[in-house]
C-alpha cells in the first residue's frame, strides 16, 4: 500500500499523469473536427478525394492557428476581393515562366472543343522549360474568330512554336500567320497522334480479338458478387483493372495488370471455389471466362500485345510527362519504336506481313505531323542521337528538314542562315572546339540529359546555331497540357455557377489549371516513376467493367444534374466516376464495397485504397516473354 500513500513527485506527475489527459481531450477535439469535416462532405455531396490535397491541409492549419471564432468567407469576398487576391498570387507564382518566355520563347497550345452547351471553345496555353500556364478560354464558334483569336496572342508574343490539333479553326490562323510571322513553326500534338497510332493498330484483328475477350473476362467477373470476391482474395485486393488517361491507356495498363496477375488468376480459375459459383458453372459466360484464363493462346496474344503496344506507349509517355521538355527526342523514339516492333512481333510474324501492316499505320498517322522539318532538326541537333548515329548527319531527309527549319527559324536573314549552314553546323558535326571534349561528348549519351543545356554549356562558339539549338531542344511536342484546362472551364461554368461573369469564369480556370499544373509538375519530378498513364478515375475503363460502356458518355447524376465525369474532374476525385447511370455497374459499385478479406480486421484496407489499382506507379514496362505464334 505505500506506493499508494506515498508523496508523489510533482515534475513525474507532469511527464506521466498530465500529457494523458491532455491527450485523451486532443483525441476528442480531432475526432469532432473530423465528424464536422465528413458531415460537411456527406451533406454537400463531395467527393472524399476532394480533401487530398495541399490546400486543404493548409485551411485546416490556418483554422487551427486562428483559434475559437474563426469566420467563414462572405460569398462577395469569394467573388471579389479574395478572388483578385489569388489571381495576383498565381500570377506571381508564373513569373518565373514569364522570364524564361523572354529568354528562350516559348509554344502556344491550342485546343477547340465543344462544352455541354454545344459553345465552341478555344483554350489557349503556353509552354516553356519550366512549364506550362494558362492563358485564355474563349467561346469561339466562328472559324474566322478562332483564327483571329490565335493569331492575336501569337503576333503579340516571342512564339517559337504553336502546337495543334489540323482543325479548320487552326489552319487558318496558321494561313494568316504565314504571312505576318513566317519564322513560328506550327506542329500537331504529339500525344494525339501517337494515340491515334496506337487506335489504328489495336483494331488489328489480331490484337482486337485478344482485347475483346480480355473485355469480357473482366465485365464477367466485375458482373457477380462472388467472381469479384474471389478475384480479390486471390490478387490480394489488387484490381485487375488500371483506368487510363483515354482509352486506349485503360486497354494497355488493363492488359498489363492481367498479364502481371496471369498466375492468380489461373489458379483461381482451377479453384474448387470458383467451380462452385452458379455463374460460372451454368452461364456460357462464365463458361467462355474460365476458357480464356486457361487457355496459353489467350496470354500469348496478351503478351503480343503489350510487346507490340509498349514501344510507342514509351513514346507516349515521355511527350504526356512532366520530367523534360519532349521535341529534343520526339522523332529519334519513334524511329526506334519502330525497330522494338520489329523485334517484338519477330517470332511470330516470319513473313512480315504484320510488321509491315503495322508500320503501315504509324506511317500514315505520322506523314506530315510528326515527321516537320522541326522534329527532324530536334533529332539532328539533339547529340543524343547524331553524336551515336554519325549517318544521321549524312540523311538526306534529315538534312532537308534541317535546312528547312533553319530558313524558317531565321526566316528572310541570309546572313545568319549562311552562317548556321555553312560554317557553325560543320563544327557540331565534326565534333571540334567545344564539341570535342570528353565531357561534352560523355554528357549527351545519358538518355536522361538535358540537350538545350548541353546546347547551353558547348555551343559557346557557334552563337547563331546555339540559340536555334536552345529554342527548338526546349520546345514541347504535345498540347495535352492545353486539353487538360477542358475540365476546369466546363467544371466551372456548369448550372449552378451560370450567372458568373465572363471576366470571373475565366478568373477562376486560370486560377485552377495553373494551380493543379504546378501541383502536378511537382510531384511528377518528385516521384519520376509517375505514370502519366494512370487516371484517379475510371471514365476511359468502362468498357473493361460493364458490357456496351465503351463509349464516352454524359451520365447525369440525379441530384445536381452534373455528369459524373464532370464532377470527378471538377473536384480531382475518384470515387464518383465508379457510379455510372447503368444498373449492372451500380451493382458492381456495391459489390466493391462489401469485398472484404479473411484478414480484414487485422489489417483494414479502406474503400478508396482498393478500388481500382494504383499500387505500382512504377508501371513494369517489359518482361512479358517471347511466345510462340498464336492464332489469328
Amino acid at each position: 500500500m505505500d506506493k499508494f500513500t506515498k508523496p508523489l513527485d510533482a515534475s513525474s506527475l507532469s511527464k506521466t499523469i498530465q500529457p494523458k489527459i491532455s491527450e485523451h481531450i486532443m483525441k476528442e477535439r480531432l475526432h469532432k473536427l473530423k465528424r464536422y469535416v465528413a458531415r460537411w462532405l456527406y451533406v454537400r455531396g463531395i467527393p472524399f478525394n476532394a480533401i487530398n490535397n495541399e490546400e486543404f491541409d493548409q485551411m485546416l492549419e490556418a483554422v487551427g492557428r486562428y483559434g475559437p471564432g474563426a469566420k467563414k468567407p462572405y460569398q462577395h469576398e469569394l467573388r471579389e476581393k479574395l478572388l483578385h487576391e489569388e489571381v495576383s498570387d498565381t500570377k506571381e507564382m508564373l513569373k518565373l515562366q514569364e522570364n524564361e518566355w523572354a529568354k528562350n520563347g516559348f509554344s502556344i497550345m491550342t485546343d477547340a472543343w465543344t462544352d455541354q452547351k454545344r459553345r465552341s471553345i478555344m483554350n489557349l496555353c503556353v509552354n516553356c522549360s519550366i512549364g506550362t500556364s494558362f492563358l485564355e478560354s474563349k467561346e469561339a464558334s466562328s472559324e474566322s474568330h478562332t483564327g483571329e483569336l490565335i493569331f492575336d496572342y501569337v503576333n503579340s508574343c516571342i512564339v517559337v512554336q504553336v502546337v495543334t490539333d489540323n482543325a479548320s479553326n487552326n489552319m487558318a490562323a496558321k494561313n494568316m500567320l504565314s504571312v505576318v510571322r513566317p519564322n513560328i513553326f506550327w506542329s500537331s500534338c504529339a500525344t494525339h497522334t501517337i494515340n491515334l497510332m496506337l487506335e489504328g493498330i489495336g483494331k488489328m484483328k489480331k490484337f482486337k480479338s485478344i482485347v475483346d475477350q480480355a473485355k469480357s473476362l473482366t465485365i464477367f467477373i466485375y458482373a457477380h458478387h462472388k467472381t469479384l470476391s474471389l478475384m480479390r482474395k486471390f490478387t490480394k485486393k489488387r484490381d485487375i483493372i488500371r483506368p487510363g488517361v483515354t482509352r486506349f491507356a485503360s486497354n494497355f495498363l488493363t492488359l498489363q495488370s492481367l498479364y502481371e496477375k496471369k498466375d492468380q488468376l489461373r489458379m483461381m480459375s482451377q479453384s474448387d471455389e470458383w467451380e462452385k459459383i452458379n455463374q460460372v458453372k451454368k452461364s456460357a459466360k462464365g463458361v467462355q471466362a474460365t476458357t480464356t484464363l486457361v487457355r496459353p493462346n489467350f496470354w500469348n496474344g496478351v503478351s503480343l500485345c503489350l510487346r507490340v503496344f509498349e514501344p510507342l506507349v514509351k513514346v507516349l509517355r515521355m511527350v504526356d510527362g512532366y520530367i523534360k521538355p519532349s521535341m529534343a527526342f520526339l522523332y529519334g523514339e519513334i524511329l526506334k519504336a519502330k525497330e522494338d516492333i520489329r523485334v517484338a512481333v519477330g517470332n511470330v510474324d516470319r513473313s512480315g506481313t504484320l510488321y509491315n501492316s503495322i508500320i503501315t499505320i504509324i506511317d500514315e498517322k505520322m506523314k506530315d505531323r510528326l515527321d516537320c522539318p522541326l522534329h527532324k532538326a530536334a533529332y539532328f541537333l539533339n547529340p543524343y542521337y547524331s553524336y551515336s548515329d554519325p549517318t544521321i548527319f549524312q540523311s538526306e531527309e534529315v538534312m532537308d528538314g534541317f535546312i528547312s527549319a533553319v530558313e524558317t527559324f531565321y526566316h528572310g536573314d541570309y546572313d545568319k542562315q549562311n552562317q548556321v549552314l555553312n560554317e557553325d553546323v560543320h563544327k557540331f558535326k565534326d565534333q571540334v572546339e567545344h564539341f570535342s571534349k570528353k565531357v561534352a561528348l560523355a554528357g549527351c549519351m545519358d538518355f536522361e540529359f538535358s540537350p538545350a543545356k548541353w546546347w547551353g554549356n558547348y555551343g559557346t562558339q557557334v552563337r547563331t546555331l546555339q540559340k536555334m539549338a536552345i529554342r527548338i531542344l526546349y520546345l514541347t511536342s504535345s498540347a495535352s497540357g492545353c486539353e487538360r484546362s477542358w475540365s476546369c472551364f466546363e467544371g466551372i461554368h456548369r448550372s449552378k455557377r451560370n450567372r458568373l461573369t465572363c471576366e470571373r469564369l475565366e478568373q477562376l480556370v486560370f486560377v485552377r489549371f495553373n494551380n493543379l499544373h504546378a501541383d502536378k509538375k511537382k510531384k511528377a519530378q518528385k516521384n519520376k516513376k509517375m505514370d502519366p498513364l494512370l487516371a484517379t478515375e475510371a471514365t476511359h475503363a468502362q468498357g473493361w467493367i460493364v458490357e456496351g460502356e465503351d463509349d464516352e458518355d454524359a451520365d447525369v447524376e440525379p441530384v445536381t444534374g452534373l455528369t459524373w465525369k464532370l464532377i470527378a474532374e471538377t473536384c480531382g476525385a475518384e470515387e464518383v466516376t465508379k457510379l455510372r447511370r447503368s444498373a449492372r455497374l451500380n451493382e458492381t459499385r456495391e459489390i466493391e464495397d462489401d469485398v472484404h478479406s479473411e484478414h480484414e480486421e487485422e489489417q483494414q484496407v479502406y474503400e478508396e485504397e482498393i478500388e481500382f489499382e494504383s499500387d505500382q506507379e512504377d508501371v513494369v514496362m517489359t518482361g512479358y516473354g517471347e511466345e510462340e505464334e498464336i492464332d489469328d
